[in-house]
Order: C-alpha cells, then structure tokens, then sequence
C-alpha cells in the first residue's frame, strides 16, 4: 500500500474519531518560520542604517567645529586662512592671480595711515604742533600729506595680552590691577578693549567692548598657566586688531620669555605691521632675577616696539607698572594723524619704508616715534 494511501487513510480515521487533525500543519510551521526569518532580517537592516546614519552626523558635525589657523597640518599658522582667502576671492570673482600658488596676494593701496608721537628731551608728548611742521617720506621720497589730525579722536581698539605662565605666577596678581586700572582710566565710550591671557595656550578672555564691568569680570577669570607662548599672542592680538577701525594698540605684560609658540618672531612682527598695530611692552623683571636668564624675548619685544611706533617698559613694582600705563595713556591722547596716497614707485621690494621728520617752532630736541614701513602685499597666511 503506497504511504498516500496510508496518509488518506489516517485522515479520514481521526475525523471519524472526532479529532480534526489539520493536514496543513507542516506547512503553517514552515510559513511561521519564513515570517521569523523575515522579521529578523529586516530589523537588521533598521539597526544597520541607523548606525550608518548615526557615522554621517558624527562626521559632519566634526567637519563644522572650527580649527585653529595651523591645524590643518601646515608648520605654521599660514595654510587655512590662505585657503579661506583664496574660496573668498573665488567666490566674489577675484582674479585667478589673487589665487595662485605665490606667497603673496596682491592688494591695492590706497590711503596710509601714520600715527605719530612726539616727545621732547624728557619724554613727555608734544602738542600743538602744525601740518607744517612735519614732513613725510616714504623710501626717501616725499610725500604730501592729505589728512592731519592733532590728539586724534579716532576710535582706539586695544588687546590686552597678559602672561600667565609659571613664571609670573607671584607678580601675576599685580600685573591684573594694575591693568584694571589702566582700562578704567584709558577706555571711553567709543572705544572698546579685548583681553587676552596667555600661557601655552593663548585665549580672548573678554571679547572687544567698552564694558568696564565686563572687562572687570574678565580679569577676575584670568588663570595660571605653564609655559608661554609670547609670539602666538602677539601675532593672534594682531589678528583680531586687523579688521578694527581707528587706532589699534596692543599693550603685552610678560617678562619677556617665550618657551612653546607655533609661529615664530618675523610672523608675528610682520602680523603687527600688516595690521596696523602699535605695540606697547611691559617687561616685568623679578626682583630675583638671575643674570643668565633668556632675554631673546625681551630683545623681540623691544624690537617689535620700535618697529610699530610703539615703545616698551620695564618694570620691578606695581608703582612701574602703574607708571608705564599712565605714559601708555597719554601718548595715546596725544597722538597725530598723517596720512598720504603713495606715489608711483619702482622698487621691487614688498615693503616700503616710511620716515617722518618734524621741525619743532621752540628748536628744542624732538623725538617721533611711528611704524618704521608698510607692505605692499599681504602676506599669505591674511
């Protein structure tokens, strides 16, 4: 008898018997399974592109978070602000040549600006003085003066660059009231001032304002660091300056070391110069400040005074920071415009050299001070 037969048989004798066995049952079995593997394959899928959906997120978040100027692998601050300036050229239409490979991106001067101190045998500042009493050159040829200001009342724009490292870490106390004082009394509603702290790090502690009781609680936040960074700040302060309109000043306390900047000196001073910065320094040297100590910072700093038209300090006790914070304060409120369109020049060197001479009515021996030059092109990394 064939296993059909056999099957039909059975099936009939249970329905006889009362008990209605369903002939499907190997087949329902077989369609739960199939449903079970469905289902898991297909929460499966839901849980593979969740976690891909999650990676593309991560990743374009990442993308966004801003970098600082060297952390595009470069060895100095350069590479990303090029790049940013070349996608801005390109997308205003600038010129294939603003983009080029070069180290420099030509830019068009216009009107220059020359601010100048004048100071007589004992270093006070000297008034009054007229349009004909000054004469300009630049690289040795003169040049007419167009705009002339006395005491300008242009807007000043100042970065407070504080040390913070180990190093200062018994005078650092004194050197922030002494700095609070100096905002307090140099500061007008039209001005603004930003502070900076410095250590191996360098941060904008307080942003640009003319807020005595935001920068109050600024310097109240000020924190020891490590090591110092002296050059990154100078040449981070130049960075926020540069878009500023008006005077632009950078005071910098320190005592004048500098241990793990990533840019270097000539970076830095030329950053200043390109920015139109007059750079104030107050190096503070210990009272127990050994003979081979490193003064290559100082040196920098006395340097890059010079070069912007500014001046440097040295100071032992709160008295001498107070003090040169005043004479910061007042040649600030006694300073003189001058300002020419260039002629036409023929030299191929990017920077030109600026020179102002002054003839003063009384005959008594003159000082000036102003930025030593210009460039002509700026550098890549602006």
């Amino acid at each position: 008898m064939s296993r059909l037969s056999l099957r039909s048989r059975a099936g009939i004798s249970l329905q006889i018997l009362g008990l209605d066995f369903p002939q499907d049952l190997n087949r329902n079995v077989r369609y739960d399974e199939s449903e079970a593997a469905q289902e898991g394959s297909s929460l499966a899928m839901r849980f593979l592109f969740i976690f891909v959906l999650l990676i593309f997120v991560v990743a374009v978040s990442y993308a966004q978070v801003p970098k600082p100027p060297w952390a595009s692998g470069g060895t100095g601050p350069a590479k990303s602000a090029s790049n940013d300036s070349s996608k801005s050229n390109d997308s205003a239409g600038g010129t294939n040549a603003a983009q080029s490979a070069g180290t420099t991106l030509k830019v068009d001067v216009k009107l220059v600006n020359v601010f100048v101190t004048v100071t007589d045998e004992h270093g006070a500042p000297v008034a009054g003085l007229k349009k004909e009493n000054f004469a300009l050159l630049e690289d040795g040829k003169p040049q007419t003066i167009s705009v002339f200001d006395k005491e300008s009342a242009l807007p000043l724009s100042i970065v407070l660059d504080i040390d913070t490292s180990l190093s200062t870490r018994k005078d650092l106390p004194l050197e922030l009231s002494s700095a609070r004082r100096f905002a307090h009394a140099i500061l007008r509603p039209v001005d603004a001032l930003s502070l900076y702290g410095f250590s191996e790090i360098v941060s904008e502690v307080v942003p640009f304002t003319s807020d005595i009781k935001a920068i109050d609680r600024g310097v109240d936040r000020v924190r020891m660091g490590s090591a110092t960074a002296l050059y990154d700040a100078l040449y981070l302060g130049s960075q926020a300056l540069e878009p500023r309109k008006g005077r632009k000043v950078l005071v910098v306390i320190t005592d004048g070391g500098d241990t793990v900047s990533r840019v270097d000196y000539k970076e830095a001073v030329r950053s200043a110069q390109e920015a139109e910065a007059i750079v104030y320094s107050i190096i503070v040297v210990p009272i127990e400040a050994s003979a081979g100590r490193d003064i290559g910072g100082e040196h920098a700093l006395i340097q890059i005074s010079e070069d912007t038209g500014g001046k440097y300090f040295y100071a032992t006790s709160v008295p001498e920071l107070d003090d040169a914070f005043r004479k910061i304060s007042d040649e600030l409120r006694t300073q003189y415009l001058l300002a020419y369109y260039p002629s036409q020049r023929f030299s191929d060197s990017s920077f030109r050299r600026i020179e102002v001479k002054v003839d003063g009515a009384s005959g008594s021996a003159l000082t000036v001070r102003h930025r030593t030059g210009y460039y002509a092109t700026k550098s890549k990394f602006q």
